[in-house]
């Protein structure tokens, strides 16, 4: 029996690699990967060769430029550039070389900076943007009406998912860049170490967010592509495509920073310091069309930071100080 084959580009990050996990574990299934030294994805010439050379059945489109509002702020060409560039290569490459199923990963900045709580995908392109990542936004905006104009003009099946805060296994855990559940989790980790009395968090701790764990985001994901075709179509518009993928269940900071001190055992105090920004009050997604079509997460808020504390711990030696 031919295996199908499938390309997951950007392997190596976060929620790639959790794809790579979840597919591997299957035998019918051979999944195709190159390292960044392998395949250059700013090179349409190289990426058009890619998949000349290699017959390829499935893409998951989880390469990008990514970063916090420091770099957004610092990068905003860089961002838009790199990220259309990879965006394009890949998709016209996939469509040229024949591939009729893709998925692209997206990310919920799509939406406007005071969009509706909880945001709905009929949301988008409705209002302003948030300004500090804008670029990107735009690039992820653009991603997803690429595929759907491939599919209206072509009949390809190119599907897009807009996931919420993310965070697991392989997240990014450097000091200074990284989002605020991994940032958490090192800063506490090394407060109990340290004996300190306290740790201080920024802002009041009132905003909400919502967090998935990154292999219900890889599980979500592959149930997407792997919809029936009339499923999908009669759950979803020609131009309003997208799919939202959260838990739909949001917490306040707070109670993160709690749950946070308690999975890393820190027994010291927690200073809100309220003179620092505190963001957007609410970002919560609207999972609901995610749900007609048969799939909720399954890793609660508490239970996904233990494991991903473990990972931390086992592979806090890697990360730059």
């Amino acid at each position: 029996m031919n295996k199908k084959r499938i390309f997951v580009a950007g392997h190596n990050g976060m929620v790639g690699s959790a794809i790579v996990r979840q597919l591997q574990s299957e035998s019918n299934i051979e999944v195709v990967i190159r390292s960044r030294a392998e395949l250059n994805l700013l090179s349409q010439a190289d990426v058009q060769a890619f998949f000349y050379d290699n017959k390829i059945d499935q893409v998951y489109l989880a390469a990008a430029k990514v970063g916090g509002i420091v770099a957004n702020n610092t990068y905003p060409a860089e961002f838009i550039y790199e990220n259309l560039t990879i965006q394009n290569n890949i998709i016209h490459s996939a469509h040229v070389a024949g591939v009729n199923d893709l998925l692209f990963l997206g990310s919920s900045c799509i939406y406007p900076k005071l969009a509706e709580q909880p945001m709905r995908e009929d949301a988008l392109l409705t209002a302003t943007l948030e300004p500090t990542n804008e670029p990107y936004a735009i690039a992820k905006i653009a991603g997803i009406k690429m595929c759907e104009s491939y599919n209206r003009q072509y009949g390809r099946n190119y599907r897009s998912v807009m996931p919420t805060n993310l965070y697991g296994e392989n997240d990014n855990f450097h000091p200074k860049n990284s989002h605020v559940i991994p940032a958490l989790l090192r800063r506490f980790h090394e407060a109990k170490l340290a004996g300190d009395a306290q740790v201080v968090a920024w802002g009041s701790g009132k905003p909400m967010r919502e967090f998935l764990h990154v292999d219900d985001m890889a599980s979500a994901s592959i149930h997407v592509m792997n919809l029936n075709c009339d499923v999908y179509k009669n759950n979803t518009q020609d131009m309003l495509s997208h799919i939202n993928i959260g838990t739909g269940i949001d917490c306040t900071i707070r109670e993160l920073v709690e749950t946070v001190a308690k999975v890393t055992g820190f027994e010291g105090g927690i200073v809100f310091d309220s003179s620092k920004p505190d963001g957007a009050p609410r970002k919560l997604m609207d999972v609901s069309r995610l749900k007609s079509l048969g799939w909720e997460y399954s890793i609660n808020l508490e239970d996904g930071l233990k494991v991903t504390y473990e990972w931390f711990l086992n592979n806090q030696h890697s990360f730059r100080k």
